[in-house]
């Protein structure tokens, strides 16, 4: 039996590093150490760098799971990462070179982001998005109570422009030499359920999960199944 990985959790854009709070009380109660990392939302190869940090810094193996436009992030951190021993991609984005969040989440009918989102101006240039408050829990989180949105509202983390029409850089896509776990919902209204299915098969997932009336947050929704499939991983990483 080799050494116990470490979960790493990249949230991905309109979210934050408590969005997984769920699945870390689970993966707790398994014994499994995990970390929740702060994904900065600037652009895919600079959050990719820092999020290779946090796994050096961890210095031990690590199951790399990400939500989202973390998927992005994940698949670039893992390219070449001996340390990486799997991939949990949830609800995320699990692209090809040159793919990008925005290209993905249009490439099947029925993501209703666009017309959610609120645009201004950062001093670095280009713009940022987030989800107007008041389109957040019929966006992000419909499965959720109305109260527990309003709070998910509040502290979703802005995203740039500039993150979602990143391309993967990386030659090879993680995903194409590391084992890849799926698990998303059926009612994703960011990410389709058409996308989501297309990329797991493309990626060969060693199991997928989709979860029937789940919204896009369905790691707070939903975090039995989302646990079930990080520990599927886990599982094989550590034989």
């Amino acid at each position: 039996m080799s050494e116990q990985p470490v979960i790493v959790l990249v949230h991905g854009a309109f979210a934050e590093s408590a969005s997984w709070n769920r699945v870390i009380q689970r993966l707790h109660g398994n014994q499994r150490t995990a970390v929740a990392v702060a994904n900065p939302l600037r652009g895919v190869e600079g959050d990719a760098t820092y999020v290779r940090d946090v796994i050096a810094g961890i210095g031990r193996p690590v199951v790399l799971v990400g939500h989202s436009y973390g998927g992005m992030v994940i698949t670039q951190a893992a390219a070449g990462n001996p340390a990486v021993r799997a991939l949990v991609y949830v609800a995320a984005f699990a692209p090809e070179p040159g793919e990008n969040a925005f290209l993905l989440s249009g490439k099947f009918e029925g993501s209703t982001l666009g017309s959610a989102l609120e645009a201004y101006p950062v001093a670095s240039g280009g713009n940022e998005f987030r989800i107007a408050g008041d389109k957040f829990h019929h966006q992000f989180c419909a499965d959720l109570d109305a109260g527990e949105a309003a709070l998910m509202a509040a502290t979703q983390r802005p995203v740039t422009e500039r993150a979602l029409t990143d391309a993967l850089t990386a030659k090879e896509p993680a995903w194409r030499t590391t084992p890849s776990w799926f698990v998303h919902g059926e009612r994703d209204l960011n990410i389709p359920a058409a996308a989501l299915r297309f990329m797991a098969e493309r990626a060969g997932s060693r199991g997928t999960r989709e979860v029937d009336g789940a919204s896009h947050a369905v790691a707070a929704s939903q975090p039995d199944a989302v646990t079930a499939t990080i520990l599927d991983a886990a599982d094989q990483a550590q034989e």
